[in-house]
């Protein structure tokens, strides 16, 4: 006997708890929620989840989440061209947009150099990044990575690596983040003063 009264139930409880943070008993919840749900608003948000999933897009030029070639802050005319904030996820530029504070454009790593884990410069988008250094009019590389080893890392190896393409200053974040801190998880009062008091990036020696 199983543990759901039906294979159905049980088989969308199992594809719920694969989520982050949800366990078989939220899983559950939700399941029962969506069974109460009128037809069209479960069909709706069955939809909805089929649609982010095939129509999203990556931003051609920073990497970030869009639904068209160019993403909201890179086809904004009104943004500071010149200034440039790398991060490591689609979370961060989510996390520094809410701030209000930074109107540069971003670039999109998609994680951070972590041979533990087996990612290596090679798995990230650092090539688009050099192409971007190269070819366009930046002053300033914002270097807003985890406060973390890993974090430090990265930011090492890109200020090397593009240094020698560039006459632009480089920054990081101010350390009002604490040591270990991932930005999505920072308040936003916090994060945006870190943004405003940037300093200069010093290799540590």
């Amino acid at each position: 006997m199983t543990e759901y009264p039906s294979a159905l139930l049980e088989k969308a409880v199992s594809e719920f708890s694969r989520l982050p943070g949800v366990g078989r008993k939220t899983a559950l919840r939700f399941c029962l929620h969506l069974l109460k749900l009128p037809q069209k608003e479960a069909e709706e948000l069955g939809q909805s989840l089929i649609r982010m999933r095939t129509e999203i897009k990556h931003c051609n030029r920073c990497h970030n989440l869009s639904d068209a070639l160019l993403c909201p802050v890179c086809s904004d005319p009104r943004r500071d061209s010149g200034t440039l904030c790398i991060v490591e996820s689609v979370r961060d530029v989510l996390a520094i947009e809410n701030t209000t504070q930074y109107r540069g454009l971003y670039h999109v790593l998609g994680g951070v150099i972590s041979p533990m884990e087996g990612i290596g410069p090679a798995d990230l988008t650092l090539v688009h990044l050099e192409e971007r250094a190269k070819h366009n009019d930046i002053q300033e590389f914002i270097m807003a990575l985890p406060a973390t080893l890993e974090g430090d890392t990265t930011s090492f190896y890109i200020y090397k690596r593009l240094s020698s393409l560039t006459s632009a200053t480089f920054s990081t974040i101010a350390r009002g983040i604490a040591i270990g801190d991932e930005l999505e998880y920072t308040d936003e009062i916090t994060l945006g003063r870190s943004i405003l008091n940037r300093m200069p990036y010093q290799i540590k020696t």
